[in-house]
Order: C-alpha cells, then structure tokens, then sequence
C-alpha cells in the first residue's frame, strides 16, 4: 500500500470511538486516571492532522451515558479533567478556526464542567475549520428515543402527519441533524463492538479496527485507518459492474 494518501479521498467525516485508556495504564503500570490524560495528547494530535488534510468533521466518542456507572472517584476525575482540558484547548482551537460541538445530553454533566463546556461551544460558534464534535454523556438508544418522542409529540400536536414521516423527519431529530453521517468510523483498542455509538449514522460507514489503544493512537495510526478506507468500494447498497 502507498504511503501517500490519496488527497481527493480524504473522508468528510471520522468518528472515533477511543477505547484503551485504562488498559494502556495498567500495562505500563500506571493509575488509569493516567491513561486518560495521555489520551488527551492523542486527542490534540488527532484533532490538528484531520484539521491539517482537510478532515471537515471529527466525531469523538469522549463519555457515554453508561460511563456514569464507573466508580465515583474515577467519574469525577474524568469531569475535572474535562473541564481542564477545555480551558487549556480553546485559545488553541480558535487560532486554529476549530469550531468546537457536543452531542449527548449537556445538561447531564457536573455544573462545572457543563459550564466550561458551554463556554468553549460560545467562544468558537463563528468558526469555520474543523467541526470537533465531543459526545457527552451520550448513548445512540437514548438519542433514538428521544427522536421517537419528539415525533410522536409532534404528531399528537398535528403538526406531523404520521403517514408522511420519512428519514429527513427522523434526521432533524437526532443529535446530527447539522451533522453529515460518518463516513469512516474507527474503534482503537482491538474490540469489535459499537457500544452505543451513532447507531442511525453508521450504517453505510467504513469501520477501521486497530488494536492500538487510545493513548498510543497518533497521526500514523490515523494515516493507515485513512489509507485503508481509500481502498474501500463504498457502494450504499448499490451494485456497480
């Protein structure tokens, strides 16, 4: 395989499910609070090649709505850290036009750190770059079914014939609805699973497997999930001869 990527191929969107933290602290013998932090770095360097080769949205999967079960002091940390991270990120991500996003449930999140977030979400909205969309206390199932609830509020108001819900209607529901689906979709950490994430906006997405753990994913790890899309026949359920 080359080693250049193909520059009119570059996908429109990554998301990123980036799972290894802990199990890269334990095999170096560290906290896993300390796996978190180094995740951080690869959030950074991740954050500044897809705003480099021109990457348009980038999709982190940051905390999920089950994370709220890990142990108190672990939650908290990850919360602190949050809020730290975006204090320190935001004069970055604005010299570098990075506009920052969140899907999830906000509201969810210590006030604090919810606060911190909001700040960082006012302080970029005019930007033009790379969109950094970090989903919080998020889970696909409770996205879709805040969507059913909406529309069948709307249907109940008269406001929505149901006969005539299509996908659109569905879309401008969801969390993405300015969001375009993803068109690659990468999972470090060597597991084969979607754990909740984006279940509507993957279906047709290239999904990269890579036993990296998060820490350790950088931008050649990002360089070879590339290459390996822009080998992909992505057909939408269509045949081509």
């Amino acid at each position: 395989m080359s080693n250049k990527l193909v520059d009119n191929n570059i996908p429109a969107h990554i998301a990123i499910i980036m799972d290894g933290n802990g199990r890269w602290a334990k095999t170096n013998s560290l906290p896993r609070i300390a796996g978190h932090k180094e995740g951080i770095s690869s959030v950074r360097a991740i954050t500044k090649k897809c705003d480099e080769i021109g990457v348009k949205y980038l999709s982190l999967y940051t905390f999920s709505s089950e994370n709220w079960k890990r142990p108190k002091n672990e939650v908290k940390a990850l919360m602190r850290l949050l809020l730290s991270t975006i204090r320190r990120e935001i004069k970055d991500l604005n010299k570098n036009n990075v506009r920052l996003m969140t899907i999830g449930n906000l509201e969810d999140l210590p006030t604090n750190a919810r606060k911190g977030m909001e700040e960082g979400l006012e302080k970029t909205k005019n930007n033009s770059g790379l969109n950094l969309i970090l989903a919080l206390s998020y889970g696909s199932r409770n996205e879709i079914l805040r969507m059913v609830k909406n529309i069948a509020i709307k249907s109940m108001n008269g406001d929505l014939d149901p006969n005539k819900i299509n996908e659109d209607n569905i879309i401008h529901e969801l969390d993405t609805s300015k969001i375009p689906d993803p068109d690659l979709l990468i999972r470090t950490g060597g597991e084969f699973r979607l754990s909740n994430f984006l279940l509507w906006q993957i279906a047709y997405s290239e999904i990269y497997v890579t036993k990296k753990y998060w820490p350790e994913f950088r931008e050649n790890e990002l360089s070879k999930a590339i290459k390996e899309y822009q080998t992909r026949d992505r057909r939408f359920g269509k045949i081509f001869d």
